[in-house]
């Protein structure tokens, strides 16, 4: 019987220790990046008549945030369940708070108090809420994505889908709102093809205002409704690309001007003088609305764009700016005091992943930028702040090329030097016009040459293919080589690059192709050789790498195609797992990695995966996986929203 007892218990033993190894494969390395970025903000008064100020700093979740604006203390720190952000927030007539959230929900909020409620969906299937307005009599307006919808919420009547259905039929955004309460209209500014749209809330007539000269503009961005000391109001109406503000004068229904470099996150008012505060260039400027805008008061410069303004009609301008200082502007002395609230930070999403030259595991984020590294040697993790969102990014030699978004921006850092933003390390080497984003970075360290792919801008279909040349510092763009697509995906054999096209292009555009090219260059004579269609109906090739066997191996929609460079031909295609039906885009998706063993691992549709070389079976490792990179022992590494994960097969 003791041997018995023995024998289970070194069987029980070693079980255990297998199960503990096995689930030691996987290692959370915790948030890698943090950030403070503040969205939408608003000054609001509770029911005692404090004066607030409430924010949304980003993050997983995303938090509404209040501070006293006489103590600067803060009052309310309350996360948005499942939401990473919130781009507006606005206050009804009867004193609620209302904030957008994910999925496109909407919050609601007492000023001063400790809670949040979820009102549900505005709108079914609509994802995201942008602009927020007040109405009149505690209604309130939103504006949607991807439907072009506004909707119409009351806490009575509940959410009204407010012109039943798209705005402007083909578009996807309703970016601005603004309420105009004398004559009962909704103004709402629409992309990614500029549409200013008026709606007469009364006889439900929907009118476009914007002149044809303005609509070939990506997005009316946004809006407000000023006065003027001749007694007619104004409409604000923010165009990009670029950066004009339109001044509309509503009485007479026609632009009288055009405002360059005007910010417009939000303005202020004085309403006894019928005067406006605003920022320009993040210089606190004041104008007669009715009068030309070069004629403005400077008051005070270099405070930042303003996010919220709040006017006493006492002589005190309150104005938050988007570094998240509240500034104090006192007419009667002119002086203006500035206090740095104290934001907390929150983790932010990670959205590339690329082991370095410094054998660190970097990681770029999601909307509010920054990077950080990850040191598998001391665990430690290092954060760098200054450039923004990074799509892709690759190195060679000891330099570190990025694809930044916005406005296809393209810098480089030299790992070996400190990082300084102010000293030109990461530095700034090219920007491609009207491209938006590169996740395609490929170093070719014999020629010292680095090609990268993009995706256009905003309501544009067809990317470039760029080269960068390290050794005389040159940049050249060889245009839209692949008709009506995006470039997502590189790799290289011998003299021939392979690109990796997507029917995609900017967010707000359809896509006029119906499936994914793929296309040999010469790295030669920098000239197309062929192309061809890997996979029928797929709509982008997301992942190209150079195969075990000697050829390039790629993955569009959850199929597996093998490519004779050579030849110019496919091989093979072969279904790996089922994909998900086209939506509104599609850049990036699948990862692989050739590991030491010979098994090929790799990410797609939200799972780590393992691939046979030889029989080409599938095996599914863990759920909730995104992007991917490996290091040269093999170990994976992978993300999990704000988290850096690692496997060791």
């Amino acid at each position: 019987m003791k041997l018995l007892k023995l024998f289970f218990l070194l069987f029980a033993f070693a079980f255990v220790n297998k199960a503990t190894a096995q689930q030691d494969k996987f290692v959370n390395h915790g948030p890698q990046l943090t950030a403070t970025m503040i969205q939408g903000s608003i000054f609001a008064k509770d029911a005692k008549g404090n004066l607030l100020l409430y924010t949304v700093v980003r993050g997983e979740p995303a938090h509404l945030l209040a501070f006293n604006v006489k103590t600067k203390a803060l009052v309310l720190d309350v996360p948005l369940p499942k939401s990473d952000g919130a781009w507006d927030l606005a206050q009804s007539t009867d004193g609620m708070l209302y904030v957008p959230g994910a999925g496109g929900k909407l919050f609601s909020h007492k000023p001063g108090t400790k809670t949040i409620t979820d009102l549900g969906n505005a709108l079914p299937n609509e994802t995201y809420l942008w602009n927020l307005t007040a109405g009149k009599n505690g209604e309130v307006f939103g504006a949607t994505y991807p439907g072009c919808r506004v909707f119409r919420y009351h806490p009575k009547d509940g959410f009204t889908d407010l012109a039943n259905g798209p705005l402007v039929a083909g578009e996807n955004y309703v970016r601005s709102l603004a309420f105009d309460a004398k004559r009962n209209v909704l103004y709402a500014g629409v992309g990614s093809h500029a549409h200013l749209i008026a709606i007469n809330l009364t006889t439900k007539e929907k009118k476009e205002i914007l002149p044809a000269k303005y609509q070939d503009r990506e997005f009316v961005y946004g809006l407000e409704i000023v006065k003027g000391t001749d007694g007619q109001d104004r409409l604000l109406a923010l165009l990009t690309a670029g950066q004009t503000t339109l001044v509309y004068n509503l009485a007479t229904q026609k632009v009288e001007q055009e405002v360059v470099d005007m910010d417009m996150k939000a303005v202020g008012t004085d309403v006894k003088k019928s005067l406006l505060y605003y920022t320009s260039k993040g210089n606190l400027k004041r104008v007669d609305a009715s009068k030309n805008f070069n004629t403005a008061t400077t008051l005070a410069t270099n405070l930042a764009a303003a996010t919220a303004f709040y006017n006493d009609n006492a002589g005190n301008i309150y104005v938050l700016n988007v570094k998240g200082n509240l500034l104090h502007y006192q007419t009667s002395n002119k002086k203006i005091q500035s206090t740095a609230l104290k934001i907390p930070a929150q983790p932010i999403p990670i959205n590339a992943i690329m082991y370095g030259p410094d054998k660190k595991v970097w990681t770029g984020g999601y909307l509010a930028g920054g990077h950080a590294t990850f040191d598998p040697a001391t665990n430690k993790n290092t954060k760098y702040a200054g450039l923004d969102q990074t799509e892709g990014m690759a190195f060679m030699g000891n330099k570190i090329y990025y694809g930044i978004y916005p406005k296809g921006k393209f810098y480089t850092y030299e790992v070996s030097q400190p990082w300084n933003i102010a000293k030109n390390n990461p530095e700034l080497i090219f920007e491609e016009k009207d491209q938006s984003r590169s996740f395609a970075v490929h170093p070719l360290p014999e020629l010292q040459k680095v090609y990268f792919g993009t995706v256009p801008e905003y309501g544009k279909l067809g990317g470039v293919l760029a080269m960068y040349d390290e050794a005389n510092k040159k940049h050249t763009s060889f245009g839209e080589v692949l008709a009506k697509q995006s470039v997502v995906s590189l790799a290289s054999k011998g003299d021939v690059l392979i690109l990796g096209g997507s029917i995609s292009g900017g967010l707000g555009v359809k896509p006029t192709l119906k499936e994914a090219e793929l296309m040999f260059w010469d790295l030669k004579t920098n000239q197309s050789i062929t192309k061809l269609v890997p996979v029928s109906g797929a709509a982008a090739i997301t992942c190209l790498i150079n195969g075990p066997d000697g050829n390039i191996w790629g993955i569009a929609d959850g199929h597996l195609f093998i490519l004779d460079v050579a030849q110019q031909k496919v091989l093979s295609v072969q279904k790996l797992y089922d994909y998900p039906p086209f939506g509104s885009h599609i850049w990036r998706s699948a990862f692989l990695a050739i590991h030491p063993s010979g098994d090929i691992y790799g990410t797609d549709n939200g799972k780590l995966f393992k691939i046979n070389p030889s029989t080409k079976k599938v095996v599914f490792l863990a759920e909730n996986a995104g992007l991917m990179v490996m290091d040269p022992s093999g170990k994976i590494y992978f993300k999990r929203g704000t988290e850096l994960w690692s496997y060791t097969p």
